[in-house]
């Protein structure tokens, strides 16, 4: 279908030229071959890695460590022993399990550990590790030792005893990030489309400096959860409008492969952060190392423009030509190589008025908002069962002792990332956008009812003497499911991200994007609360993202492919992706799909092409052809 006449009223439309960026513009200035464009893209990766510190800080500043009664020696009982993976806590054991490895963990940890209230300077060594104990009694405890795993000798967790009656508010310090966040990326989103993404992006920088220094200075975990909503929410502002702009500067071709060189810097902080905690020592100055290199940042305001593709899609002619020519100047180029005529097109619109839209106009259209709301369930599902999956496997760490240790843990779930990150370069190369999508998500729906439902099975087997199954085996096939759906789920989630970033137009870009981030916010969001509730209503939860699974599977079947089309500036351009088999239709055969000329006079959009609203040369039902 085409789009709802509401939103492509052409009257006094601008120039083709000058509305076909990937096609006119960009070539003109070079595309990323001019110097100047290169450095710009190298900007966006740089703080990546800053990003990824922040968002994988909660696994050590609020790290749940082992703890006992204060004073206690060996032979007392334990107050607590919690297990904690990059997703929050797995689960509260009563004991250690009395493995060799175990123990030599215990040891370390000792080593780190500090007495509550303590503020991490000179500690007496702490008495071996207690027996096997009763959690209820010794939370009778006023005052504690903590054996912290996170390489850090003082975090959060022990700094305000947030333990037994307290242990509540680790999780609503997780929540604050989580939904600082999602207000975020709705909010600045929003206003990044409105105003340009440059300011949004450094008053992002300026207050998550304010924000993320002042969380270093709590001085009360009241605080520290306040603080942390209002870093998150600069964070999402940061990683929304850097997002945008790496999108924005790239030719067809390239926007893949520097998303995701993006997302591997982001790994690499991810990879770094246990040695950051270990050199820090304490939760405050870990903090404050995190925040710290974002004042690097604030350079970008003398030395990254705003995007100029928003500009000339919004209609600002007059910023859009300063900035064409500072391009050049940057190049060294000769403005006599402007074989298309762009600048004399830009000369004829200056005295147009901008024109700016809000991402409620989506509601308006046919096809644009389905496409949206189809990646948001789909963003929603890959990052909300990805917990299902992590939980699932960290669940049999006590059998399996070598996902007891904290950095066993931490890293299996960063190689998991890593893997899948990989993985979906070579597949997307393949398959395209929406084959990969449909591939991944697939491969997560099998993986999720196979491992609720087989290994229900192969538990009732294993209740028969004479079935050769043993809960080991269960074990195992629970641990082989986990890993591929973690593998294949985070995949969903990049995926989705990034086919939204294409398909949403430049003018809507930030608000669309904004819309799916918080999508996948809520799912991150599950885990912290499923833990909240002592992880009551886990399996509803793991059944009910496994349903999402299914139906995901047949929406994306609906997306549009993106792959080597030009971005859509306007919504109008954006209503032109349509639907597009799977897989191409041989020689001679007559294709299912309308073409163009139908399309428009299947979906009248032959009243607005009578208005001047006509599609530039070379357009095609899905799009702009690129050059």
């Amino acid at each position: 279908g085409g789009p709802h006449p509401s939103c492509c009223s052409a009257a006094a439309a601008p120039s083709l030229l000058l509305l076909d960026y990937d096609g006119s513009v960009l070539p003109f200035l070079g595309g990323l071959g001019g110097g100047y464009q290169k450095t710009l893209v190298l900007l966006t990766w740089i703080p990546a890695l800053f990003i990824g510190f922040s968002q994988f800080s909660d696994s050590f500043l609020l790290d749940q460590p082992n703890f006992w009664c204060r004073g206690a020696g060996k032979g007392t009982e334990l107050a607590g022993v919690t297990t904690t993976g990059r997703g929050g806590d797995m689960g509260n054991w009563t004991s250690l399990p009395t493995t060799p490895f175990a123990t030599a963990s215990w040891e370390a940890a000792g080593n780190r550990s500090n007495s509550s209230g303590a503020d991490g300077g000179d500690t007496p060594p702490l008495p071996s590790p207690p027996d096997k104990g009763d959690n209820a009694s010794n939370c009778d405890c006023h005052a504690w030792d903590y054996g912290i795993r996170a390489g850090l000798v003082q975090n959060v967790v022990s700094k305000w005893d947030l333990v037994c009656d307290n242990a509540w508010k680790v999780h609503i310090a997780k929540f604050s990030l989580l939904v600082g966040l999602i207000f975020g990326y709705l909010i600045t989103g929003c206003i990044a489309d409105w105003v340009g993404r440059r300011p949004v992006l450094l008053f992002s920088i300026i207050f998550i400096l304010i924000f993320g220094l002042t969380v270093a200075l709590s001085v009360n975990v009241t605080m520290f959860s306040t603080l942390r909503f209002f870093e998150g929410f600069c964070l999402a502002g940061i990683i929304l409008t850097l997002y945008a702009l790496r999108i924005e500067l790239c030719p067809p071709g390239k926007r893949f492969v520097i998303t995701m060189v993006a997302s591997f810097v982001a790994m690499a902080g991810q990879f770094l952060m246990p040695g950051l905690a270990a050199l820090c020592r304490d939760w405050q100055v870990l903090q404050a190392l995190i925040i710290c290199p974002f004042l690097l940042m604030l350079l970008y305001w003398s030395i990254f423009p705003e995007s100029l593709r928003w500009l000339m899609a919004t209609q600002q002619f007059e910023s859009a030509k300063r900035l064409i020519l500072h391009f050049t100047q940057k190049n060294r180029m000769n403005p006599e190589g402007d074989i298309k005529g762009v600048m004399p097109e830009l000369e004829k619109e200056l005295s147009r008025r901008p024109k700016k839209v809000c991402i409620v106009k989506v509601v308006g259209t046919r096809n644009l908002w389905k496409n949206i709301v189809v990646l948001c369930v789909n963003s929603l599902t890959g990052y909300g069962i990805h917990h299902c999956f992590a939980r699932s496997m960290m669940g049999h760490e006590v059998k399996v002792p070598l996902l007891e240790n904290f950095y066993a843990d931490y890293y299996t779930t960063a190689s998991i990332a890593l893997v899948s990150c990989l993985a979906m370069c070579v597949v997307v190369r393949f398959l395209g956008r929406r084959g990969g999508l449909l591939l991944f998500m697939i491969l997560t729906a099998l993986a999720s009812l196979l491992q609720l439902g087989l290994l229900n099975l192969i538990g009732k087997y294993s209740q028969h003497p004479d079935s050769g199954m043993s809960d080991s085996v269960k074990d195992k096939f629970s641990i082989a499911f986990s890993i591929v759906g973690m593998f294949a789920s985070h995949a969903v989630g990049s995926l989705s991200v990034f086919f939204c970033a294409e398909i949403t137009p430049t003018v809507i870009r930030c608000g669309g994007l904004g819309l799916v981030l918080a999508s996948a916010g809520f799912g991150m969001l599950t885990a912290p609360i499923i833990e909240l509730h002592n992880q009551k209503g886990y399996f509803l939860h793991h059944i009910i993202f496994a349903c999402c699974t299914l139906i995901c599977i047949i929406c994306i079947l609906l997306l549009p492919e993106s792959r080597d089309q030009n971005l859509p500036e306007n919504i109008s351009n954006g209503e032109h992706y349509t639907r597009q088999p799977l897989l191409p239709h041989k020689k001679g055969e007559q294709p299912l799909l309308l073409t163009n000329a139908e399309l428009k006079d299947y979906s009248g959009l032959h009243d607005a092409a009578a208005a001047g609203d006509t599609l530039p040369e070379g357009a095609t039902a899905n799009g702009m052809k690129a050059m």
